[in-house]
């Protein structure tokens, strides 16, 4: 989760008091409620996840702030609370911190103040989640997924399929784009399997010559070519008994696929120079960003190779159809640079966030890892800013709205006002949307009266 996706409720029996907060955040990119008393804020608690809850410590002359912020952490344990109140005294306020308060605001409020205190808060929230759903091993359900992001959409279906598949031997065909993390995957079908003692042995398959890769997965003896000066376990017989994930399958020597067919058939390898049969006992998980159908079509790959690797089929999605985990793929791997890195970089800017959801990302989540690593390093404040973004992703002409000779980098980066970069990627996301205002709002981070604003201003 990023702030871009953090909900904050207001609570307060004024309802003028309560309005005037949820106005002045609208700034912040956070979507805010407001509601006037203790019922409705209790069943708003209930029904949906409130990331920051903002509260009057008194309501109709009842401490009742102390009763929601109570509610609030038991409901979502990461929430952080501010209390607001005009009769604060030491003992209330130590009261509300031992009890797990963010902070407290003595009326009438500093609107800066408050907006640097919600910031702050949606960022320790967003960090909070972020390491939750991507701890080192992740549990969803009893299933174990490393370093795998995401829930929603179409990786919530994956993640389905994934459980499911996982604790039998069926052989797995992973397709998608570069970048996607179809390694990860398999690693974590492994690590779910009856198999997670024994080893899980990738293998890429693109680069490798006919040669080269029989010998890499079915070992030689001394003496059976040249350089071969001692005898060699293939990555079959060291993956025995666990798994074998052969990446790019689809760049696979005909040659080497036959050999491959016979041994996925048969169990039984043959080490090069050698005429005695080893069986193995392996599970294989494939992967691929090639489309078997035109590999097929084109004589390049074997029909009855691919039904046999293809067990079953996950399709890992390319990132530009997971755009609302971008901003929590942001935050990780923020987080993971920092750590690297050791540089103060603690979160990034709304406008910042807005220009990374609105780019396609060719390179998938891998390009995005490495962007804000790139970011971070570059970055000279706490919070990465629109013009630490790599000169590649900046100047896109969908986002920028500008002729290429004109393109946004950091060398020229004054020259286009940011309103420009806001108006286009708010463009863009529109189009994207078919003109969904409800969609759009959320894939920048913004609220729909925000939005709404902003379409007015800028006349799209």
């Amino acid at each position: 989760m990023n702030d871009t996706h953090a909900t904050v409720l207001v609570v307060d029996d004024e309802q003028n008091h309560a309005e005037g907060i949820v106005e002045s955040l609208e700034r912040l990119p956070v979507h805010a409620i407001a509601v006037y008393s203790l019922k409705d804020a209790s069943e708003i608690l209930r029904s949906q996840r409130i990331d920051v809850l903002i509260t009057d410590l008194k309501l109709d002359g009842e401490t009742d702030g102390i009763i929601l912020l109570d509610e609030a952490k038991a409901q979502n344990p990461e929430a952080e609370v501010i209390l607001v109140t005009a009769y604060a005294t030491i003992d209330t306020c130590k009261d509300a911190m031992r009890r797990g308060a963010y902070d407290y605001l003595v009326k009438p409020i500093d609107i800066d103040q408050l907006r640097a205190l919600v910031s702050q808060a949606t960022q320790k929230v967003a960090i909070a989640s972020a390491k939750q759903a991507v701890a080192v091993t992740v549990e969803r359900k009893g299933f174990r997924f490393e370093g795998i992001l995401g829930g929603t959409g179409s990786m919530a279906h994956v993640m389905q399929v994934a459980k499911r598949v996982a604790p039998t031997n069926i052989s797995v065909l992973i397709e998608g784009p570069t970048g996607t993390g179809k390694e990860l995957l398999a690693k974590a079908l492994h690590d779910n399997s009856g198999r997670r003692l024994k080893n899980f042995v990738p293998v890429n398959c693109a680069g490798l010559s006919e040669t080269l890769l029989e010998s890499e997965l079915f070992g030689h003896t001394k003496g059976a070519f040249t350089g071969a000066a001692q005898d060699r376990k293939g990555l079959f017989e060291v993956a025995n008994e666990g798994t074998l994930f052969l990446d790019e399958i689809g760049d696979m020597p005909l040659i080497m696929q036959a050999k491959l067919l016979r041994v996925l058939e048969d169990g039984v390898i043959m080490p090069v120079g050698s005429s005695r049969p080893t069986v193995v006992d392996v599970r294989i998980i494939s992967a691929t960003n090639q489309d078997f159908r035109k590999l097929i079509e084109a004589k390049l790959f074997r029909e009855d190779l691919y039904f046999r690797i293809k067990g079953v089929n996950i399709t890992m999605p390319p990132l530009r159809a997971q755009v609302d985990e971008i901003p929590l793929l942001t935050d990780y791997f923020i987080e993971q640079a920092a750590l690297e890195t050791g540089l103060p970089v603690t979160g990034i800017t709304a406008s910042a966030q807005i220009v990374l959801n609105a780019y396609e990302w060719p390179g998938n989540i891998r390009q995005l890892r490495n962007a804000i690593r790139a970011m971070v390093v570059l970055c000279d404040g706490e919070r990465l800013d629109v013009r630490d973004i790599p000169p590649e992703i900046a100047k896109r002409p969908q986002l920028a709205g500008i002729s290429p000779p004109m393109a946004i980098g950091p060398g020229n980066l004054a020259g286009v006002a940011l309103t420009e970069l806001e108006r286009q990627a708010i463009s863009d996301t529109l189009a994207k949307t078919e003109g969904n205002r409800e969609k759009a709002s959320k894939i920048l981070g913004i609220g729909e009266r925000t939005l709404y604003r902003k379409i007015k201003e800028y006349n799209l």
